[in-house]
């Protein structure tokens, strides 16, 4: 029998993190050491936001370079790992009544996934599969789809979020990289509060009075809908891996639930900034 997986939710800010050594970055290499090796990788990521609800079904994803203005190195990067079709039709089947439909050749790894698993799981050794996020929906079904997605725990696979909780990329402050606005800080520690005592709450965050500072689109939000799903369906609260905060409007921070994994909280080392927005803006840069 499998080992049960824990979950985790990433903040995975700049792409150029892939490429970087920095406290964040460090957390997520420590988190990967003291993981159990899973049977595969689950990944809902910021970045397929799409009109529907599909799981990657190829033997080779590609590795997809969605961002802009960075440079040549970040393209370059590959992540060769399999997919896994049969865990796949898994997935489509353990949510049902809803309909996930299987994408055998849109989609693959993007940059949300493969910035932080670069870190995580260098080897690229272990199967990768992406669940898209229904752009149409609100966030009380991503919270429910989160909890179906449950039983794959038990089946030995390592579900990620991948995004941001605070990402608005217009107030950036490009020459701060460890900058914290207080609405940034505000929303951070809401979310930090939910997550501990009341995982369901964070689908009522849209409420809190920082939400359109914090959350002006939702894609790098509602991940962390699909961890507090899971949480929701654990009888252990989350705990926070590494939190911190990027050019004032990204926050880092990023959660375990039933994983322990020890990091230097003396390493003050920022994350990765974008490039200048003289030449690209942030909003554009798809960060």
């Amino acid at each position: 029998m499998a080992e049960r997986m824990p979950a985790v939710f990433l903040g995975h800010g700049s792409p150029m993190n892939a490429l970087e050594s920095n406290r964040y970055t460090r957390a997520w290499s420590a988190l990967g050491a003291h993981l159990p090796r899973p049977r595969a990788i689950l990944v809902v990521s910021a970045h397929w936001y799409i009109d529907g609800t599909a799981v990657t079904a190829m033997q080779r994803p590609r590795t997809i370079h969605d961002f802009y203005g960075f440079p040549p190195a970040l393209f370059e990067v590959q992540y060769p790992a399999a997919g896994d079709p049969e865990l796949a039709a898994e997935v489509a089947e353990i949510v049902k009544p809803q309909s996930v439909a299987l994408d055998g050749e849109s989609w693959g790894i993007d940059h949300g996934s493969w910035s932080v698993l670069v870190h995580v799981f260098p080897a690229a050794d272990i199967p990768v599969l992406q669940l898209s996020i229904d752009a149409t929906r609100p966030f009380d079904f991503h919270l429910e789809l989160g909890a179906r997605l449950a039983p794959l725990r038990e089946r030995g696979v390592l579900i990620v979020g991948s995004g941001n909780i605070v990402h608005n990329l217009r107030a950036l402050r490009w020459k701060e990289p460890d900058l914290a606005f207080d609405w940034t800080r505000r929303f951070d520690e809401a979310a930090r509060d939910v997550l501990s005592s009341d995982p369901a709450g964070l689908a009522r965050l849209d409420r809190h009075p920082d939400y359109r500072q914090a959350v002006p689109t939702p894609d790098h939000f509602i991940p962390a809908l699909y961890f507090a799903g899971l949480a929701m369906a654990s009888t252990r609260p989350p705990r926070v891996l590494i939190d911190g905060f990027a050019m004032g409007s990204l926050s880092m921070t990023s959660y375990t639930l039933e994983a322990r994994c020890p990091v230097d909280l003396d390493d003050r080392t920022p994350a990765a900034t974008i490039p200048d927005p003289a030449l690209i803006p942030p909003e554009e840069t798809n960060l």
